[in-house]
C-alpha cells in the first residue's frame, strides 16, 4: 500500500482560493505567525480588537471573527474584561498529544541522539500537496533517531515556512523537530495513518535493517490554526518498536 502524500482538496480549487484570502483569514495567519516566531508567548496578551482594527483597516466584526475562531481552535484564550491571550500549553495538550521521541526514550531510561541527513528547501509537488500550499516552497528534513546508539526511527518531514519560518536554521541534533514546533506553536488538529510497509534501500540502510524486514510506518499531518504546519512519515523497524496506549472510560 502506498502512503498518501496528500488528503487535500482539488489543487485547482486550492489555487483559486488563494487568489482572494478573506480579511479574517489574513488576521488569523498574522496571529499564528506571531505566536510561531515567538513574538507572542503562551500566556501573554495580544493586541486588542481596537488595535487590530486600526492595523488592518477592517471592521470590528472581522477582527472579532478571527479571534473567535482562533479561540475555538485553542490558539487563543479570551477573558471577558481582561483581553485575549495566547493559549497556554496546558490548554493545548488537552486537545492533542503528539509525543516527542526523545521524551519517550528518556522515559525508558535510555539516551536519545539524532543524525540529520538533510535540512533543505523543497518546492516539489509532493511537498506542496502535503502542506496544502499552492505556491512558494516548503522546508524538508530527514533525520535518524537513535536509542542508545541503535536506530529506531527514520523521520521524513515537510514543514510549512509560514508557520515555522526559522525551522531550517535549527540544530536538530540538540532538539527534535517535534519539541521545537510544540514549543513555539500549539497543535489544534492532526490526522494520521499507520501501515506495515517495507522500506526502500536507503531507509533500510539508515535503520540497519535486514532485507525483507518490515517497518511500522506512521504518516501524520498537524495543523496550527488554519494552516497545515507539518506532514511527516515516521519509519520504525518492526522488530525494535511497538505502539502502545490506553483509553480511559
Amino acid at each position: 500500500m502506498n502512503v498518501p502524500t496528500s488528503l487535500t482538496d482539488n489543487p485547482m480549487r486550492c489555487a483559486t482560493a488563494r487568489k482572494v484570502t478573506p480579511a479574517y483569514e489574513q488576521i488569523k495567519r498574522y496571529v499564528v505567525d506571531r505566536i510561531a516566531d515567538g513574538t507572542w508567548k503562551p500566556g501573554e496578551a495580544i493586541p486588542s480588537e481596537t488595535e487590530l482594527v486600526k492595523e488592518f483597516g477592517v471592521a470590528r466584526m472581522t477582527v472579532s471573527r478571527a479571534l473567535r475562531e482562533l479561540s475555538a481552535e485553542h490558539v487563543l484564550r479570551r477573558i471577558q474584561g481582561a483581553g485575549t491571550f495566547v493559549a497556554s500549553r496546558d490548554v493545548e495538550s488537552t486537545v492533542l498529544e503528539v509525543r516527542n521521541i526523545a521524551d519517550e526514550i528518556a522515559s525508558r531510561g535510555h539516551r536519545h541522539s539524532a543524525r540529520v541527513l538533510a535540512l533543505e528547501v523543497a518546492s516539489n509537488e509532493q511537498a506542496m500537496a502535503a502542506l496544502n500550499l499552492c505556491d512558494g516552497y516548503a522546508f524538508h528534513s530527514r533525520i535518524v533517531h537513535y536509542e542508545d546508539n541503535e536506530a529506531i526511527q527514520y523521520e521524513d518531514r515537510y514543514v510549512n515556512p509560514h508557520v515555522f519560518p526559522r525551522y531550517i536554521e535549527q540544530d536538530f541534533t540538540l532538539e527534535t523537530p517535534n519539541h521545537y514546533m510544540m514549543r513555539l506553536a500549539p497543535v489544534q488538529r492532526a490526522e494520521f495513518r499507520i501501515y506495515a510497509q517495507k522500506p526502500d534501500a536507503d531507509i533500510r540502510r539508515h535503520l540497519s535493517m535486514n532485507i525483507g524486514e518490515p517497518c511500522l510506518l506512521m504518516w501524520r499531518r498537524t495543523w496550527v490554526g488554519s494552516e497545515v504546519a507539518t506532514a511527516v512519515k515516521l519509519w520504525h523497524p518492526a522488530s525494535r518498536f511497538h505502539l502502545a496506549g490506553k483509553v480511559s472510560g
